[in-house]
Parts: C-alpha cells; sequence; structure tokens
C-alpha cells in the first residue's frame, strides 16, 4: 500500500477481514490489500488476522483487530455523492443490508457501526444557492428524508 496521503484506520473487534471484503464488494475502484497476522509477540491468537490493507472507491483504508474497547460513533462519517437515484438506492440497500441502520437526512450505519451519508451530488449546490427561498425549500426538504429522493429534492429547489 502506498503512503502517500491519508489512510483511514477503522477499528474493528474481530471481523476486520471481513469488514474489508464487505466494502470492497460494494464499491468500485476496490480491491483488498496485504493482511497482517499476528505473530508470537503480538496480542491475540498466533496466525489470527490483525489488520487489512483495502482501498474502497479509490480511499485507501487499514480495518484493524484492535478489540472491544473503541466503538464507531457518528462523529465521523463517510459521504458518498450520488449522480442518479440508482445510486442512491444502491448504496443505501447495500451499506443497511443484514443489520444496518437507516437514519435521518442521508445518513445511515451500516451493520458494522460505521456511519455513512448518502447524498445526492447536486445538494451542496442546491442549500448554497444565493436564492435564500430555493436554500431553504430545500433545506426543509432533505430534513423530513431519511434516504435522500433526488428528484423530488430537484423539484422543490425549481419551486414546482
Amino acid at each position: 500500500m502506498a503512503t502517500d496521503g491519508f489512510t483511514t484506520c477503522l477499528w474493528f473487534d474481530g471481523n476486520a477481514e471481513e469488514a474489508a471484503h464487505h466494502y470492497v464488494s460494494i464499491f468500485k475502484n476496490s480491491s483488498i490489500g496485504s493482511i497482517a497476522r499476528v505473530n508470537e509477540g503480538g496480542i491475540g491468537e498466533p496466525g489470527s488476522v490483525m489488520a487489512v490493507d483495502f482501498t474502497a472507491n479509490g480511499h485507501k483504508f487499514v480495518a484493524l483487530n484492535g478489540g472491544p474497547q473503541f466503538k464507531f460513533t457518528e462523529a465521523i462519517s463517510f459521504q458518498i455523492f450520488c449522480e442518479s437515484q440508482e445510486e442512491i438506492d444502491y448504496y443505501w440497500a447495500k451499506l443497511t443490508e443484514n443489520g444496518g441502520e437507516p437514519g435521518p437526512c442521508g445518513w445511515l450505519k451500516d451493520k458494522y457501526g460505521v456511519s455513512w451519508q448518502v447524498v445526492p451530488d447536486n445538494l451542496i449546490a442546491m442549500v448554497s444557492d444565493p436564492d435564500p427561498a430555493k436554500a431553504v425549500r430545500v433545506t426543509k426538504a432533505f430534513m423530513a428524508m431519511g434516504k435522500f429522493d433526488k428528484a423530488e429534492l430537484e423539484r422543490v429547489y425549481a419551486g414546482e
């Protein structure tokens, strides 16, 4: 794994390899890299997975089996900007399946507790429009949504 830029380390409790494979199966431009195993001098069962390097959607990650001490919170989330409703629906379904939890305003937690925001690619432009009436209409509409409805947001933005 290259060391340029940033790598996000995600802390898991024994299921780092499973999580890495899960994320790689969802996103394009994704792959599993090296898998580090616990050796005789490490903490844990020798031979068990300690860490997995992987790339998801071109972003570098390390999934670390660190133990039960730390849990994911909504204070950190990953944003997925989507060009179409089909993309929104795809990511929403894949990330909430098998125990994930839908949330408000495009937020969700996946089955590992990692928070994601599945967002229309034009949302930021709409809510920051110089016309305050447009921005307010869109903001009020998205605040009432769970999974975003891109077409509805665009209708509200247009004043329809």
